[in-house]
């Protein structure tokens, strides 16, 4: 009983971890246009309050995934999980990247513009359709 708790949980903080790392990159979007002081301040509290917010989500993911992982040790011989694994840090260095991108607007230094953060907005995505497919499908290679 304890298992599905804990695999309830780690699914319902992946999704809120998730919708932080969506939300995220769409204010640096809106972010790169704006040019008062009144704007870059509201700006830069949205984005470190919900960075702080998806920060929070993502320590319970994972510790609920540890959980998971104590109670099914054997997945970890299992080539899905270890790519899955693999995913996940590539998607904690671009919730990482995120922070730095915070720092870089906070500190008047962002260089890019609206197009790009639209692109960079993509790589969660694209994260969370082979995290899922690699959990649902479990592919043998």
């Amino acid at each position: 009983m304890l298992y599905l708790w804990l695999k309830a949980f780690h699914i319902i903080f992946v999704v809120a971890w998730f919708a932080g790392l969506f939300y995220l990159p769409r204010l640096f979007v809106y972010h790169c246009d704006v040019r008062d002081e009144e704007g870059e301040k509201r700006f830069q509290t949205m984005e470190r309050r919900l960075y702080l917010f998806t920060l929070l989500n993502t320590a319970i993911a994972l510790l609920c995934g540890a959980g998971l992982l104590w109670a099914q040790p054997f997945w970890l011989t299992q080539h899905w999980l270890q790519s899955k694994v693999l995913l996940v840090v590539a998607l904690l260095g671009f919730q990482w990247s995120c922070w730095r991108v915070i720092v870089s607007f906070r500190e008047g230094r962002n260089t890019h513009d609206h197009r790009w953060y639209r692109r960079y907005n993509e790589i969660p995505t694209v994260l969370l359709f082979a995290i899922v497919i690699l959990v649902v499908l479990k592919p043998v290679f």
